[in-house]
C-alpha cells in the first residue's frame, strides 16, 4: 500500500492515496481522486502534523505508523486531535488498549474556549473549561461498550439510549471486541447519521443533528492518581471524506 501525508487545505483535510485498498474497501488512485475514492494514511510517516494535544497531560508518540499514547498520572481526559474540523467521512483503525484502561475516539466533537456558555443539552447545564474536547465518542473498552457512542462531557449518557437505538447493543456486539488483542474498528458518519463496527460486527447506529461538523480526537482516558501507566495503540488509521 502507498500512502501519502494528509494535508489541511482551505479548512478541509485532503489526501490523495494511491494504488490502496483499506480494510477491504476500495481506495483511490493515481487517476481517480475524488473525496469518497480518496484514502489518506495517518501517522504512517511518523508526524503528529495536523493534530494537537488538548484537555490534559497524556503523552502521544509515534513508531512504525503505530500511535502509542500513554497515562499520565491525575491527568483528565487528554485527546490527539484534529486541528481542523470535518463533516462526513469515514475511519477504519486497529487498536490494542491495556484491560485497566478504556478509550475512544471523538468524532465532530468541539474544543470549548474560555467564556463559553454550557453546551446545549450538557448535563447539569454548566460550562467547560477552556480547551476542553466535548462531543461524540465512539467507546474503546473491554466491558462490552466497544463501538457503542457516548456524549463525552456533554449529555454524559449513551448514544444509543439517548436515541433509542439499543436494540443494535446485541450480544453478539458488546462481545465483538476482544481483550488483550488488536481490535479492528470502522467508523462511517454521513449528515446525521453515524454507524460503527468492530471486527466487523455492527456495534452502533442512530440518527443525531446536533454535530454538522467537529474534531476527530483520540482519547487517553484519564487515570487516579498513584495508578498506571497504562497505553492504547492505534495502527493501520485509515481517513477519508465523504462526499
Amino acid at each position: 500500500m502507498q500512502c501519502s501525508k494528509w494535508s489541511v487545505v482551505g479548512g478541509w483535510i485532503a489526501g490523495v492515496v494511491m494504488a490502496s485498498t483499506a480494510a477491504g474497501w476500495s481506495g483511490g488512485t493515481a487517476v481517480a481522486v475524488a473525496a469518497e475514492a480518496s484514502w489518506t494514511h495517518w501517522f504512517a510517516d511518523g508526524s503528529l502534523e495536523g493534530f494537537t494535544i488538548v484537555s490534559g497531560t497524556a503523552t502521544y508518540d509515534i513508531k512504525d505508523g503505530v500511535l502509542t499514547g500513554t497515562t499520565a498520572d491525575g491527568s483528565p481526559n487528554t485527546f490527539l486531535a484534529t486541528a481542523e474540523p470535518v463533516g462526513d467521512f469515514e475511519l477504519t483503525f486497529e487498536v490494542l488498549v491495556d484491560d485497566a484502561l478504556n478509550s475512544g475516539v471523538q468524532v465532530r466533537s468541539h474544543l470549548s474556549k474560555e467564556g463559553d456558555p454550557a453546551p446545549a443539552g450538557a448535563k447539569g447545564n454548566k460550562p467547560l473549561p477552556a480547551g476542553r474536547l466535548y462531543g461524540p465518542q465512539c467507546e474503546i473498552a473491554v466491558n462490552g461498550t466497544a463501538g457503542d457512542f457516548w456524549d463525552e462531557a456533554r449529555r454524559s449518557n449513551w448514544w444509543s439510549t439517548l436515541t433509542e437505538t439499543g436494540a443494535i447493543r446485541t450480544d453478539a456486539a458488546k462481545a465483538a471486541f476482544k481483550k488483550g488483542a488488536w481490535n479492528t474498528y470502522r467508523i462511517v458518519v454521513k449528515g446525521d447519521h453515524y454507524r460503527s463496527w468492530v471486527n466487523e460486527v455492527p456495534t452502533a447506529d442512530f440518527h443525531q443533528p446536533h454535530d454538522p461538523e467537529g474534531h476527530i480526537g483520540f482519547q487517553v482516558h484519564g487515570i487516579k492518581q498513584g495508578t498506571g501507566p497504562y497505553t492504547v495503540r492505534w495502527r493501520k488509521v485509515m481517513f477519508r471524506l465523504l462526499d
